[in-house]
Parts: C-alpha cells; structure tokens; sequence
C-alpha cells in the first residue's frame, strides 16, 4: 500500500501527464484533448484518482488500462515480465552457480592462485558498472560476432527447429545474464570465502579434525552449511535486486524486458503501466524475501517456524 501511494503521488507530482504531448500536437482539438482527459479520469484530484484505482485493484483485481496501448495493463506487462523472469534467473544462475564453490575453494585454499585469481575476479566485478560491463560486452560481440548485439531473438527464429530456437535464445541470453549476474556474483563470492573462513576458525571444527574426520567431510558436512545460511538470507534481496538491476541492462542490451517497458511507460507518463509495474517489483520482493526464510529454514535445523 504505501509503494503505491507513494508511486502514484510522485508521478502525479511530475509536470504534465500523459496528454500533454499530444496536446501540442496541432491537428489535435482542444475539445478532444479534454473529452480524453475525462475518459482516462485525469480531470479528478490525485487521491480520487488513486482511490478508484486502489478499488477496482482489490475488488475487481483490475490495474486499469494503458493510455499508450489501449489495453489492459497485465496485458501488456506479462510477455514483457517473462522476458525479464527468464534475464533474472538466468542471471541468478550465473551469480549463485559461481560464488558458492569459488567462495568455498578459495578459502579452503587460502591464499594459493586459485583465491588470489577469485579475489581479483570479485573486485574487477565489484568496480565495474553495469552499464559499463554491458556497452563493453556489446563492443566484444559487434567485433568477434560470437554472439548477437542486443535483442531476445534473430530475425529468422521463427524458421528454425525447436533446437534451434533454444540455441538461438541462449546466444542473445548469455551476454545479459553475465552482465547482470557479474555484480552478485562478485559479492557472494566474498561473503562465501569470508563465512567460511570464520566457520573452519571455531572450537567444533578444530575438534571434529582432532577426532581424525577427512578433511572434505569437515568442510563440506559442518563447516558449509553453517557458513552458508547468512547467504540464504539476502537470497530474496538477490532476486529484488536482480529484477531492479535488470531494468539497467535491458535498456542498454536493447532486452525486450520489462525495464524497457517501464522506462517508456515513465517517459509517456502512462500512469497505470508504471504503477502495475511497481506492483510486481514490490511483489518480487516480499515473495523473495519469503523464499529466504523458508530455505533459512530448510538448511537451518535449529530454525523451525511453529
């Protein structure tokens, strides 16, 4: 509730609305710019506009319709929230995959070439901005041509197999995904090896070696799964932070997601689009950190939920 009062009254606060281009437009009357201003409800007060929307939403679970597209809004919004799902997890995939066992290697093997190479790793991606990383990707691609620049699909993808379909698809996805997915793997990475670390220094794991347990059972069966369960907490902050970071590298990797969607919707002013939008992020986000304390849970027997 308060992220969308919140939303609606900043976009309300922004100069003009979305009938304010086309009112320049000469060959648009007056008169109809008016008869549309009353059909979309931009004649009422804010809070009236705001009322109805927040009604309609609870009792008719209807978000309004898109002055840009004339239609629904979900009808809008979820091929594009597919195409960013997909960008996120794909990208999640990538981060997660990665960070836990080079987290866990480099602190097993501390300070040897294998932490020092990680450690450079997490630090170059820590220090590169995603807009950055995501025009140099797309400079490599444009000059190698080993993977597309930019879009969801090649021109032709209709004409091929099924196979190829998801070849195709993996090819425009792996540049976005690592882009995306370069940030958090780059911290998770750090907070794996750092977590361990601290975990092989405690009281049990030096007795669980003094009782003469193989070296890879202490780790692996006491000393991971403590050290891990601070990770699965921020797991819902991860896949927010996925979905917001997305929006970056769609606009700039031309992904045909909802950020792209979003950021014309902001530029139109098309105030039903927005708020939808703004609905699924908040939503993202209590589902994640839901997500969280149900695997803290899981992978944590001394935490059970009565």
């Amino acid at each position: 509730m308060g992220v969308t009062l919140l939303a609606f009254l900043l976009i309300y606060l922004a100069p003009g609305d979305f009938l304010s281009q086309m009112a320049e437009n000469p060959t648009i009357s007056p008169q109809t710019i008016e008869a549309m201003r009353h059909k979309f409800g931009l004649d009422q007060a804010w809070y009236v506009q705001y009322a109805l929307w927040l009604k309609n939403v609870f009792f008719h679970l209807d978000f309004g319709e898109s002055f840009a597209y004339r239609q629904p809004v979900f009808s809008v919004i979820l091929p594009r929230l597919g195409n960013t799902l997909l960008l996120s997890t794909a990208a999640a995939i990538v981060a997660w995959g990665l960070a836990i066992p080079l987290g866990i290697l480099s602190a097993v093997r501390q300070y040897s070439w294998i932490d020092k190479s990680s450690s450079f790793i997490s630090f170059l991606g820590l220090s590169i901005p995603e807009i950055f990383f995501g025009l140099l990707c797309m400079f490599v691609a444009a000059r190698t041509g080993w993977f597309p620049v930019g879009g969801m699909h090649s021109i032709d993808y209709d004409d091929f197999s099924w196979g190829g379909k998801m070849l195709d698809l993996g090819r425009h996805l792996f540049l976005p995904a690592l882009v995306l997915g370069t940030v958090p793997l780059a911290g998770r990475m750090r907070q794996m090896r750092a977590n361990l670390l601290d975990v092989l220094r405690l009281d049990y794991v030096t007795t669980a070696r003094a009782k003469g347990l193989d070296e890879n059972k202490v780790v692996w069966k006491h000393a991971v799964r403590n050290a891990i369960n601070p990770l699965i907490t921020l797991f819902g902050f991860t896949l927010a932070s996925l979905l917001s970071g997305s929006f970056i590298v769609e606009i700039v990797m031309a992904w045909p997601g909802l950020g792209s969607l979003t950021l014309d919707a902001l530029l139109k002013q098309d105030l039903y689009l927005v708020m939808g939008s703004v609905v699924i992020a908040a939503t993202m986000l209590l589902l994640g950190n839901l997500v969280a304390d149900i695997l803290l849970a899981v992978a944590d027997p001394r935490i059970r939920y009565d």
